[in-house]
């Protein structure tokens, strides 16, 4: 089969699993249509907003930002997204008698085919139109335009096929639960880029500098050549297009060795298992922090859920992705101080509430070995310490970072202090909220993190012990007014080894209180957690 006709049939294959799905039900062709009209709104007004700035002293910098915004989305989007375009699955066509070359040139011709890749054209379409004016840039901007547009799709088809199998695999599908939290980041990124483009005083011109580097960036160097081309730097224009003509070229190649590789390759379910003493020797390093001991085993158990489980490594990874960040947006924003570290103790201190439920229905065989006051005191210290092996150097890191990006390391012993004290605090409530009000998590569905019927539950679990882990922070926090307000500065430094002290005191407490009623509460534990 030809090239033309192989494009051809796959044009008309992505048009008809396109039909057959809106055919499926009415709302999700409803769904479609209403996207299909935002999106192109939305690209309208882009696309006018570029032509209009055309002529613009700045324009080609927002022109080259841009197409490398697009750019970086593309090359995310597949990772995120992997069940938003089937077509971006090779291994649907393994069996078939095709060649890598014929077929990256087809995949890559119908990719076009979409409202993505729609959305993509009409902006790249405007920042080439926004990045220069003449003749000499309008003739630029053609083959800089359709440069810039296939290496967006080429880079996405070979980042998919690069990691098909581990987007098609168990994985790759809670990777996806990922997307939320790197959208939110991104987006308060943009939020942050409009904010100082809107501020008094500022302008276009404040991209100017991200330009100067993203220009020698592929695709954003094809931008960048109209720009040139409108001054008459014809150096710089063939260079500009040549990068970003070489950029596609490299991707071409990636795409064409993974699909010879997956092609030809077998897939894990063929390759034999690791060898146990592999397993043993990453066990041993976990290990090695642990204590001995049920509550070492209670430790390390959690940590393998944490990291297996969807759920839990998703909320664990949202809070440290949030704790850091509250900081850092604050001082881009140009306000805020340190204190605001406290964030990433109180987010990860939450961690620990709900801790059965977050073993599913599989917490009855942990129930079986609760047989007295010992075993529960074991089980809850070692879901505490699996929790604080991660949380104390997080904490510690985020405490210095804001210390650095607020310039304030005279606040460094307290603030600290202050968030060992809320970690310390959250965590021993936890403990005891986990046992006195736990409820169930649906294992089923990926993003539900309570049970029907449950709701005010989680709410009095969580925002209850949040009140009461703020409360126990109360004589800390007024230990430090006390020391600013009536004077002796020189004595702030305790507040770190006490606030340390007070947090460790307050796990204690928690455990204690918890321990003997979770040897009790074992059966109403079992059923509030396996409900739903």
């Amino acid at each position: 089969m030809t090239t033309a006709a192989l494009t051809g049939t796959f044009a008309s294959l992505k048009l008809a699993l396109l039909r057959n799905g809106l055919k499926q039900s009415t709302g999700r062709l409803v769904l479609f249509v209403l996207s299909a009209a935002l999106v192109a709104l939305f690209a309208a007004a882009q696309l006018l907003g570029l032509v209009l700035l055309r002529g613009n002293a700045h324009a080609g910098a927002l022109a080259v930002c841009l197409v490398a915004l697009l750019a970086l989305g593309w090359a995310f989007l597949p990772l995120f997204f992997p069940s938003g375009d089937e077509t971006l699955d090779p291994t649907r066509l393994v069996m078939l008698p095709l060649r890598p070359r014929p077929l990256v040139v087809a995949l890559l011709l119908t990719s076009v085919i979409g409202i993505g890749p729609l959305f993509t054209t009409t902006l790249v379409a405007g920042s080439v139109i926004a990045a220069g004016e003449g003749a000499a840039a309008t003739g630029v901007s053609v083959l800089a335009g359709v440069l810039a547009l296939l290496v967006c799709l080429a880079l996405a088809r070979a980042v998919a096929t690069a990691n098909v199998r581990l987007l098609t695999s168990r994985r790759g599908r809670d990777l996806a639960l990922l997307s939320g939290l790197v959208v939110a980041v991104g987006i308060q990124a943009v939020n942050l880029g409009i904010q100082k483009l809107s501020a008094p005083g500022a302008g276009l011109g404040e991209l100017e500098p991200v330009a100067r580097v993203l220009r020698w960036v592929p695709p954003a160097s094809a931008v960048d050549a109209v720009r040139a081309a409108q001054d008459g730097q014809w150096g710089r224009t063939a260079v500009g297009l040549a990068l970003t003509a070489a950029a596609l070229a490299l991707l071409l190649w990636w795409w064409e060795r993974g699909l010879t590789r997956l092609m030809t390759s077998p897939d894990s379910s063929t390759i034999q298992a690791a060898a146990p003493a592999t397993a043993r020797r990453r066990a041993s390093v976990l290990t090695r922090f642990l204590p001995a001991g049920r509550a070492g085993v209670v430790a390390e158990r959690t940590l393998r859920y944490a990291w297996r489980d969807p759920k839990t490594r998703i909320a664990w990874a949202t809070a440290i992705g949030v704790g850091l960040l509250i900081p850092v947006v604050a001082a881009a924003q140009g306000h805020g101080n340190i204190y605001l570290s406290c964030w990433a103790a109180g987010m990860l201190g939450l961690q620990m509430y709900n801790q059965f439920g977050q073993d599913y229905s599989a917490f009855w065989m942990v129930a079986q070995t609760l047989s007295s006051r010992a075993d529960a005191d074991a089980e809850l210290r070692g879901r505490s310490r699996a929790l604080l092996l991660v949380a104390l150097p997080y904490v510690t890191l985020v405490v210095l970072g804001s210390a650095a990006l607020f310039d304030d390391w005279g606040a460094l012993a307290e603030a600290l202090g202050i968030s060992f004290a809320l970690l310390g605090a959250l965590v021993g409530t936890g403990a005891v909220a986990s046992v006195l009000v736990p409820y169930s998590i649906p294992a089923d569905n990926g993003f539900k993190n309570v049970a029907p019927g449950q709701g005010m539950v989680a709410s009095l679990s969580i925002f209850g012990g949040m009140l009461l882990g703020a409360a126990l922070c109360a004589p800390l926090l007024a230990l430090t007014i006390w020391l600013h307000v009536a004077g002796p500065h020189g004595w702030l430094w305790l507040v770190l080894p006490v606030g340390a002290l007070y947090g460790y005191a307050l796990i204690d407490a928690g455990v204690r209180i918890g321990a003997p009623r979770l040897a009790r509460r074992l059966p109403e534990i079992l059923t509030a957690v396996s409900r739903g």
